[in-house]
């Protein structure tokens, strides 16, 4: 903190003579009184002259600041104005180059393919492709395998922990396999498909994009209890232990493999295929790519008949709708949707 500033003020230069070294009093003449007053001044007071002039009377101040004694009593210093160091930072101008640049890179990492796909058939298709997979769906898993199974004499209820858990496996792949076929017979006729539909590779770095897919698993689980708060199970409701649940219950190793291969291999490949791989792009048609994202979530979720699981299927949805439409490649959202499965899967036998 600098010292302190002494001041003295006169009217005319030449009657404030400059006093000599070992003097320690200065004296200071005034026009309205004429009288001669003096004034003690400490000799290791160091004696700087600035000038300033008023618009009718001519004064001149004298700033007297504290330093370590010279020789003579007395250092005298110029008037001439100090340069204050200038601080190390960026102009105006700079700092506002600099934020785009820094929204560009931000928008950069975060930014899907605003290049839609495209789309060689109409809406009447992408109803009649959904429609008839929701069919297929529900009639291959609550007709066709049960009642394959009832005339090769083995009755579901009464199969072993293993023997329900292929099963299950053979449903999960008998549906899969008449969605695949309903696809191929509806968009039979509009091939050889433009480019990037259903896309597989190995290539790019969607690594990335499933990574941060990762991170957000947690918000999922707190959907998961804000669903259930909002749409808690009535009484009416009954609360049974799945067919999954009760091999965990009796830990059959290989009832476990069966189930976990249900999981995290056949679900996400066939829900992945349909949901993203076909109706998503689909919608990109009429219209943007968000809206497309959402409406396929919402899809998606309805898919599985769950009220209390409504909100975290629909934020997955997007989730996977965005690791898809910034990657164009359906492994990347299906290896997400496999590594949330295998999530559950994992919590549920701990």
């Amino acid at each position: 903190m600098s010292s302190p500033c002494r001041c003295l003020v006169v009217q005319h230069p030449s009657l404030f003579p400059l006093p000599p070294p070992s003097s320690s009093r200065v004296r200071v003449f005034s026009d309205r009184t004429r009288s001669l007053s003096s004034i003690s001044i400490d000799p290791r007071l160091r004696l700087s002259q600035s000038t300033w002039r008023a618009p009718k009377k001519k004064w001149r101040l004298f700033c007297f600041v504290p330093q370590e004694p010279s020789s003579d009593g007395f250092e005298y210093v110029d008037n001439k104005p100090i340069d204050k160091p200038e601080l190390d930072r960026a102009s105006p101008v700079e700092e506002q180059r600099l934020i785009p640049k820094l929204s560009k890179a931000v928008d950069r990492f975060f930014r899907l393919h605003n290049e839609p796909w495209t789309v060689p058939w109409n809406a009447d298709t992408i109803l009649q492709v959904t429609l008839l997979w929701i069919a297929s769906f529900w009639f291959v898993g609550s007709w066709i395998i049960p009642c394959l199974t009832h005339m090769a004499g083995f009755s579901k209820d009464t199969l072993t922990h293993r023997g329900q858990a292929f099963y299950s496996l053979l449903t999960d792949v008998a549906e899969g396999l008449a969605g695949i076929a309903i696809l191929h017979c509806c968009l039979g006729r509009f091939r050889p498909l433009p480019a990037g539909w259903f896309r597989f590779t190995m290539r790019g770095d969607w690594h990335l994009d499933v990574g941060l897919g990762c991170l957000l698993f947690p918000i999922v689980n707190h959907l998961s209890q804000l669903n259930i708060d909002l749409l808690p199970l009535t009484s009416s409701q009954p609360i049974g232990v799945s067919s999954i649940e009760q091999s965990i219950l009796a830990r059959d190793p290989v009832a476990m493999a069966l189930y976990a291969i249900v999981v995290a291999v056949c679900a996400p490949v066939w829900e992945e295929i349909v949901f993203r791989g076909f109706l998503l792009p689909s919608l990109t048609r009429y219209m943007p790519i968000g809206c497309s994202i959402l409406v396929s979530a919402v899809a998606f979720a309805l898919a599985h008949f769950n009220p209390q699981r409504m909100l975290p299927l629909v934020f997955l949805g997007v989730v996977m709708g965005v690791v898809f439409a910034r990657s164009r490649n359906l492994l990347a959202s299906m290896v997400l949707h496999s590594l949330w499965n295998g999530f559950v899967f994992l919590d549920l036998i701990r």
